[in-house]
């Protein structure tokens, strides 16, 4: 009897050893015998449309979105619900669960009446950069409004959790890693490496400064990118020359020899080099280091990896969502995924991690190639600040009417309006009615119709609205019609809130998943929400995305 005691005793102590143990971060806790997830991955693709996995589906290998398309929960109807969808306004949504008209990016840049100049989303002059040129801004994700997942996770943990968010371009990094995150990490094209600023901390972490040093991009100098598949699974986009394409890789055809023009590894080098699938691999390669060295997915309490895949953007931009380069680069980011999969499963074990995966925007066709179907083409922004121009002059006197026109935003003068003692809400109108009369142009809304919900119930006057907030946006909104787009720089642009534009992936895989394909209304801003709801934590702050219900598995 003695002994039965002494065992049962001894099986107790052992079964409280863990919760009187410490954490890897020196922390005593309880454990928490439910928790399942270790780590989250939350992976943006950059300009990647939902039509890219069917269009490509028999292409991919068995391991990368074959993967997530087969064993995740995956939301083949998820669309944008604001405008404009642009890059920082994606990435701001994934982690945050809020549009634009909540979460305070508005765009990539837009222009600030306080400065007279334009500011980027995450520009902040109060800090400096790490491991960058001296002369370089500093960024950080101050004008973020809200806390987004990573904060959540961190305040329900007392900042045991840890949050780490990579990506070639700053403002894919910063805005979903949150407010207080470990680290926030991207790509600087003039130094060839990955950096951050004093807002997360004062110098770069160690392992950082070690990877820069060992595993530079000038290891692709001079690499050849050619196509992976044969000619044959190619057909089913542009000729590899299509004259719709704006080279940025030195001409319009594999194979390309990334060398930027120079003779050694230089800017131009390690700018082009962002347009390869080079750079994703590269990206890889950070995250992993990353993960190693924060500990991230080490024990049972969630730590967050955000990384998004920037070099998808950067070539379709150039190349258009027909051509082969993009299909290639498509291929070759299934296999990219497929290696990345196959390191959490070695290191963590997939059944411990919950992948989400979304991009944040699509893509329009190239608008001459639109235009030779018949339904597009290319707009000139100055046609609308000359038609505001004329129009506001005929009416109400010569002046400089317009301050700028960014983001499909039109900033009128303000102060001129006030010293002509006019009605805003007239000024705006009539310079809204000169916009309409334009071709090519389908709406145009002014701050006064958005500001009183005098707006029509469609979803495009929706979409407009959700993605206002009154503190940043212009004093009209312009949306071009289907398949117009400004701009003379790039081959092709997104923005919209079109289908092509705002239709992407919403895919979740792993630990508490339940996988099938889902036709239901979804959308990006449903991520974060959802990912809360499996993690037990709350929502962020200014979350209107709801919870994907279809995704969760039923509790045992």
């Amino acid at each position: 009897m003695r002994l039965k005691c002494l065992k049962l005793v001894l099986c107790l102590l052992l079964a409280a050893a863990p919760a009187l143990g410490q954490n890897r971060r020196g922390v005593a806790r309880a454990s928490n015998p439910n928790k399942k997830v270790r780590l989250i991955v939350g992976i943006v693709i950059d300009q990647f449309r939902a039509d890219y996995l069917t269009r490509f589906e028999d292409l991919f290998g068995e391991g990368g979105f074959r993967r997530l398309l087969r064993g995740g929960a995956v939301f083949t109807n998820a669309r944008y619900i604001h405008t404009p969808t642009y890059t920082a306004c994606g990435h701001a949504t994934f982690m945050s669960g809020a549009t634009p008209a909540l979460n305070g990016i508005v765009g990539n840049e837009w222009y600030e009446r306080e400065t007279d100049k334009r500011v980027t989303s995450v520009l902040d002059a109060g800090v400096k950069p790490l491991g960058s040129r001296a002369e370089a801004a500093g960024a950080s994700p101050a004008r973020l409004l809200g806390s987004t997942l990573g904060d959540e996770l961190r305040l329900a943990s007392q900042s045991q959790s840890k949050v780490v968010g990579i990506a070639l371009k700053d403002r894919s990094a910063i805005l979903p890693a949150g407010k207080r995150p470990n680290g926030a990490y991207w790509y600087d094209s003039q130094v060839g490496a990955f950096v951050s600023s004093t807002y997360y901390f004062s110098d770069l972490p160690e392992w950082v400064k070690k990877f820069n040093r060992e595993q530079r991009p000038d290891r692709y100098f001079g690499a050849t990118w050619d196509r992976l598949l044969p000619e044959a699974a190619y057909r089913r986009s542009l000729p590899d020359d299509s004259a719709y394409e704006k080279s940025s890789l030195g001409g319009n055809k594999f194979p390309y020899r990334v060398t930027g023009g120079e003779a050694a590894p230089g800017p131009k080098f390690y700018s082009q080099f962002e347009l390869t699938p080079f750079a994703n691999e590269y990206t890889v390669a950070f995250a992993r280091a990353a993960i190693e060295a924060e500990g991230l997915g080490a024990d049972d309490q969630t730590d967050l990896l955000t990384v998004s895949f920037s070099a998808n953007d950067i070539l379709g931009h150039a190349y258009g969502p027909y051509s082969q380069e993009v299909e290639d680069m498509t291929v070759r980011t299934d296999r990219v995924f497929a290696d990345f999969f196959n390191y959490l499963d070695q290191r963590i074990g997939l059944e411990n991690t919950l992948i989400a995966l979304t991009a944040d925007h699509g893509v329009a066709p190239v608008p001459e190639q639109a235009r030779d179907l018949g339904i597009g083409g290319r707009l000139d922004p100055k046609a609308v600040t000359d038609a505001i121009e004329g129009a506001l002059d005929g009416r109400f006197g010569e002046e400089k009417w317009v301050l700028s026109f960014v983001n499909s935003n039109v900033y009128l003068d303000q102060e001129a309006v006030a010293r002509r003692k006019l009605d805003r809400a007239d000024v705006e109108r009539e310079a809204g009615e000169a916009v309409l009369r334009l071709p090519g142009i389908a709406y145009c809304y002014t701050r006064a119709q958005i500001m009183a919900g005098q707006i029509p119930p469609t979803p495009v006057a929706r979409s407009v609205a959700h993605g206002f907030f009154a503190q940043r946006n212009g004093d009209l909104v312009v949306v071009p019609a289907p398949f117009f787009m400004f701009g003379e720089g790039l081959a092709t642009t997104h923005g919209t809130p079109y289908g092509y534009d705002a239709h992407v992936p919403v895919i979740f895989f792993g630990a508490g998943v339940a996988a099938g394909h889902y036709a239901v209304e979804a959308s990006p801003a449903d991520i974060a929400p959802t990912l809360a709801a499996l993690l037990k934590v709350e929502p962020p702050s200014n979350a209107v995305g709801r919870i994907l219900t279809d995704a969760l598995k039923p509790n045992p």
